[in-house]
């Protein structure tokens, strides 16, 4: 007589989280700290291509805003890709993607062909993160989701912080160009290690028969030795909707994905404005380029803390509570700086300290907001709808490059940091409005 057949997704999320599968997350966050510094790379890098180009900030708003929209299409392919071919192959893919594109710009002379690589790089960038969500959601325990997630996506500000502490000694001494070669090469590199180091999600081989094999062995790994012959499953795709942006809003989910993609518009709205604006609306007001650097530096360190203290929070309280405090903790912080008054003669220090608490305010809600994604979906469609997700809140950052770049021009940064924390008021309505939260511990 067989065996009944053996529930994976039941063994990993009643399981324990070992050694092996920290390492796993470990191995995945490592892909999105490069990710954050390409992302970062720009930010830091207009201000010194201002003054070697002669061009206007303005000049640089497609340049900004042509990387979002490559996002926002990275993050809807990968997201779907992920879900039909695998996570792991869509991550590495998006890791070389981008590191290659971020090499060839130490070749431009022109802001055209500066944008047009930049929307490469973006597509790139936006197809690694949901797959590196989706992965780190399925390598570990139900109970230790969020946290795994979060901790992943945290390395977006991680890497941008060291985007920034690169910038500040390498930018004077060796130019734009040699951030972009190291920031290029060192993902691709990387993605070429993890080709062995990082397996497939269990989750998604359940559904390759194929592999059947690779899957008993990754799962020995985690604890888990099953029987020789043993029929695998994962019940919680049973009759789950195929892969697809339809599937995200079939009544069953409709509520939730409509208010999880306001949620990412807005918060990503706001988010780049900072990554994108700061060191250029530093430099406008009068400081020096390492005071801009230091600037971005800390806003992007801060959002790293913050993300860890994110964490922390929706595992023990949720993230309906949690979230929704940090969100109007950003709305309080974003509207302070709007009232401080930047110029080379005002003291530094409180001015970094409040662009450290806003970032991390403000990323607090962006990481989290990966995790409350990959809890809302079944892993048949969890990859589909984080990218989806994200990739709509891309419109958002594709706003953030021309919305930043009048409020500076025209209002200055009293309407910057007015329009950042009306984004951040938007984002709380819409958290509120979801669902299926993750519950309190």
């Amino acid at each position: 007589m067989s065996s009944s057949p053996i529930d994976v997704g039941q063994l990993i999320d009643r399981g324990r989280w070992g050694g092996y599968q920290r390492l796993l997350v470990g191995l995945t966050a490592l892909a999105i700290i490069f990710d954050g510094i390409d992302n970062q790379l720009m930010g830091v890098a207009i201000p010194t291509m201002m003054r070697e180009w002669s061009a206007a900030r303005s000049d640089f708003a497609p340049v900004v805003s042509l990387g979002y929209v490559g996002m926002m299409i990275g993050g809807a392919v990968a997201g779907l890709a992920g879900d039909r071919f695998g996570r792991r192959v869509a991550l590495l893919a998006s890791m070389v993607l981008f590191g290659v594109t971020t090499m060839a710009m130490t070749a431009v002379d022109s802001i055209a062909a500066l944008a047009a690589l930049r929307f490469i790089t973006g597509i790139g960038l936006g197809g690694a993160i949901p797959n590196a969500a989706a992965l780190s959601a399925e390598y570990v325990p139900v109970r230790q989701r969020p946290f795994a997630v979060t901790l992943t996506i945290l390395c977006i500000p991680v890497g941008a912080t060291l985007a920034g502490l690169i910038a500040i000694p390498v930018l004077p001494v060796l130019g734009w160009r040699a951030l972009f070669l190291f920031g290029g090469l060192a993902p691709v590199v990387v993605a070429v290690a993890l080709r062995w180091a990082l397996p497939e999600s269990p989750r998604f081989l359940t559904r390759q028969p194929g592999r059947r094999d690779e899957l008993a062995r990754s799962l020995a790994r985690m604890g888990h030795n099953v029987p020789a012959g043993a029929e695998l499953v994962d019940g919680g795709s049973a009759g789950a909707v195929r892969a697809s942006i339809g599937g995200l809003f079939v009544p069953e989910f409709r509520r939730d994905s409509s208010a999880l993609w306001a949620a990412y518009f807005s918060c990503m709205l706001a988010v780049y404005l900072g990554f994108s604006w700061i060191p250029s609306m530093l430099t406008g007001a009068g400081f020096t380029s390492s005071v801009a650097s230091t600037g971005i530096t800390v806003f992007n360190l801060g959002g790293v803390v913050g993300a860890l203290a994110a964490g922390v929070c929706i595992t023990w309280w949720g993230t309906r509570r949690a979230m929704l405090t940090m969100a109007a903790l950003a709305v309080a912080s974003a509207g302070s700086m709007a009232f401080v008054h930047l110029s080379p003669t005002a003291a530094v220090l409180p001015i970094l300290a409040l662009l450290s608490t806003t970032g991390g305010l403000l990323n607090a809600v962006q990481t989290t907001m990966y995790a409350l994604a990959a809890h809302v979906y079944p892993a048949a469609i969890r990859a589909t709808g984080v990218g989806s997700a994200a990739s709509f809140g891309r419109v958002g950052a594709v706003v953030s490059g021309y919305a930043g770049a009048l409020a500076l021009e025209h209002g200055g940064s009293m309407t910057f940091f007015i329009v950042m924390a009306a984004a951040m008021a938007v984002c709380g309505i819409a958290l509120a409005i979801i669902q299926r939260h993750v519950a309190p511990r």
